[in-house]
């Protein structure tokens, strides 16, 4: 937290992220192995001082065009961007679809999806996997990959009645290359004034194109984003 004790909050306004509470800023990669998303590497702190504004917040760019990014140069402005939120109404359990296999329910919300890539690797994903979890090697390599999903658009928890099982994520903004923002710590992020629901992990969109705004949805890779 910042000295005077705000606590960690992202707030979606009509233009940038606005982070308060002094949350972490780091880099962060996707490591591919055969073609497929593996795991994450987190890379440098990413300074944030020279970008404070006097209350302790710092901006990150939301339209994709800042010269400054991740941090907002106020472009936006000048570009006419539409930040106008679209997420998914509801919450996390009322939209998602459980699959149920031994000692463990897989928790499914496709309209979250970021498509990072994670759930599946060569001939296999995580929907395959679920049935053959009485096999408790699959289980364990089923839910490691399920807690690297950067959205929480899959879940897993030992039944049905049963608390998600959530990675120990740190509280954290992860700058992903070319990609999206990966939030971890449930960090409360506030849309249109109001508090949406706080998850352990979310991906929020910084090329400025997702569709259910401000969350990701993947189209960063459709349009080409990158950092520079």
């Amino acid at each position: 937290m910042t000295d005077n004790d705000v606590s960690p909050k992202i707030t979606v306004s009509g233009g940038p992220l606005i982070v308060s509470g002094g949350i972490p800023l780091v880099r962060a990669a996707i490591k591919v192995e055969n073609k497929h998303s593996a795991d994450w590497e987190i890379g440098d702190d990413i300074a944030t001082d020279d970008y404070l504004k006097p209350n302790g917040d710092y901006w990150l760019c939301r339209c994709g065009e800042s010269k400054t990014k991740p941090f907002c140069d106020l472009t936006h402005r000048e570009i006419g961007f539409d930040g106008t939120p679209n997420h998914p109404a509801g919450t996390y359990a009322e939209r998602a679809t459980d699959y149920e296999g031994t000692d463990v329910v897989v928790g499914d919300d496709r309209s979250i999806c970021e498509h990072a890539g994670f759930c599946a690797k060569h001939r296999d994903n995580v929907w395959k996997m679920v049935g053959r979890t009485e096999d408790a090697e699959v289980r364990e390599e089923m839910q490691a990959m399920i807690g690297r999903c950067p959205s929480g658009a899959l879940t897993h928890r030992p039944a049905a009645d049963a608390e998600h099982t959530e990675p120990d994520y740190p509280v954290r903004i992860a700058v992903v290359n070319d990609s999206s923002y990966w939030v971890t710590g449930s960090v409360q992020v506030d849309v249109a004034g109001e508090p949406v629901e706080t998850r352990a992990r979310q991906a929020l969109c910084r090329c400025g194109h997702s569709e259910i705004k401000p969350l990701c949805d993947g189209t960063h890779t459709k349009v080409g984003f990158t950092d520079s």
